[in-house]
C-alpha cells in the first residue's frame, strides 16, 4: 500500500478519534508530499523520495524542539515531541547501533578505507544503503570512530 493510501486511512481514523496530534502530523506529511508532486520537476515520487520527505519533516521538528527546550517553552516542545513520535511511524524500522556498526565495518573492509581521507567515499555508500534506516548524523559519528 502506498504512503498516500496509508495516510488517508490513518487520517480518517484520527478524525474519528479526534486525535489532534495525529491530525497535525498526517496533514503535514500530506502537504509535504503534495508540494513534492507539484514542484514542477515532473519527477515521480518514489518510495525513497517519500522516506526523504518524512525524514526532513522529523528533522525540522527536532530542530524546533531543540530551540523550544532552550527557550523553556515546554508547551511548544510538547507539540513537537508528539509530532515527531507520530511522523516517525511512517519511516522504516531504524537500525540499531550495533547493526549499523557491523554493516559500516563491512563497507570499510570492502572499500579498503584506511583513514579520515576516505570518509566521503564511505559516507556516500552508507547514506544510499541505509537511507531511511539510519540517521546521517549517527552514520557519520560511527564512521569517524571506525576510521580513527
Amino acid at each position: 500500500m502506498s504512503l498516500e493510501t496509508t495516510l488517508m486511512t490513518h487520517l480518517k481514523e484520527a478524525m474519528k478519534a479526534k486525535d489532534q496530534a495525529a491530525l497535525r502530523s498526517i496533514r503535514a506529511i500530506k502537504a509535504a508530499l503534495l508540494l513534492a508532486k507539484t514542484d514542477g520537476s515532473g519527477e515521480e515520487i518514489t518510495e525513497e523520495k517519500e522516506i526523504k520527505i518524512v525524514q526532513k519533516l522529523i528533522k525540522q521538528r527536532q530542530d524546533s524542539l531543540d530551540i523550544f527546550e532552550k527557550q523553556g517553552r515546554e508547551d511548544l516542545a510538547k507539540t513537537e515531541r508528539e509530532e515527531i513520535e507520530y511522523i516517525s511511524k511512517y519511516l522504516p524500522e531504524q537500525m540499531s547501533e550495533s547493526e549499523l556498526t557491523a554493516s559500516l565495518k563491512e563497507i570499510i573492509a570492502q572499500t579498503g578505507a584506511s583513514g579520515m581521507k576516505d570518509m566521503g567515499k564511505i559516507m556516500g555508500i552508507a547514506s544510499s544503503k541505509f537511507a531511511g534506516k539510519a540517521d546521517g548524523k549517527t552514520i557519520s559519528g560511527i564512521v569517524k570512530t571506525l576510521l580513527t
